[in-house]
């Protein structure tokens, strides 16, 4: 609790949650019995929470509607306002968890690979709705380590115009809110949990593991 307000105070665009059904269903998803289903539905499930607390400023615009009673104004979303970017492959667990909340929103995808020598990722893929530079953008990835992932898709949407970004994960080490943070200081980021540091190799502790392999079943750590 007090490194997750120290991060907070120090930089005005993260936001770490501490919702009691956030930390009930994160207890879930880090315990190494947990089955790849309820590892998948539990990732959607901390998505969608995440969703609604991110997205309360989200832009609104008037529109007239005729209720049963009498006409009146009301404020809606634009329905193409939205896109959903996941970081390949882990990313890809966390679309259906917006989708529940914005089932309108475009998804594109971003391909960024880990150097398991170095750490360092490198692109192999990318592909966005059309004109992405006019939506407000959801990068997600549910594992925040080293930022090295993040930063790298960060900068590509910056390339392609994008200008509200919001950036989501479930785990994150101080180490990787720090590095997105201090680099992207107009990106907000919107972390679960916030995990105690990287070990030797760049994995989180107390972390969960692979998300990509706990959610697709391939290998295990």
């Amino acid at each position: 609790m007090e490194k997750s307000q120290e991060l907070m105070q120090r930089y005005n665009n993260v936001f770490i949650f501490e919702h009691p059904l956030i930390k009930h269903k994160v207890s879930i998803l880090r315990d190494k019995k947990t089955k790849m289903k309820d590892f998948r539905e539990l990732v959607e499930e901390i998505t969608t929470v995440m969703t609604y607390e991110s997205m309360r400023d989200i832009p609104l615009h008037p529109v007239k509607v005729q209720t049963p009673l009498e006409e009146c104004i009301q404020y809606r979303i634009d329905d193409d306002s939205i896109a959903i970017i996941p970081i390949l492959r882990a990313g890809l667990g966390m679309v259906n968890g917006i989708h529940v909340v914005f089932p309108t929103a475009k998804v594109g995808h971003i391909g960024m690979a880990r150097d398991e020598e170095t750490a360092i990722p490198y692109e192999y893929y990318c592909k966005f709705p059309d004109d992405i530079e006019k939506k407000t953008v959801l990068l997600v990835d549910p594992m925040l380590a080293t930022g090295g992932s993040a930063n790298d898709a960060l900068a590509v949407l910056k390339k392609h115009g994008c200008t509200d970004i919001r950036f989501m994960c479930i785990i994150a080490a101080p180490e990787g809110i720090q590095a997105v943070a201090e680099k992207n200081p107009d990106v907000k980021i919107y972390v679960s949990t916030l995990d105690r540091c990287l070990n030797d190799k760049c994995y989180i502790l107390p972390g969960l593991g692979d998300a990509g392999d706990r959610l697709y079943g391939t290998k295990q750590l």
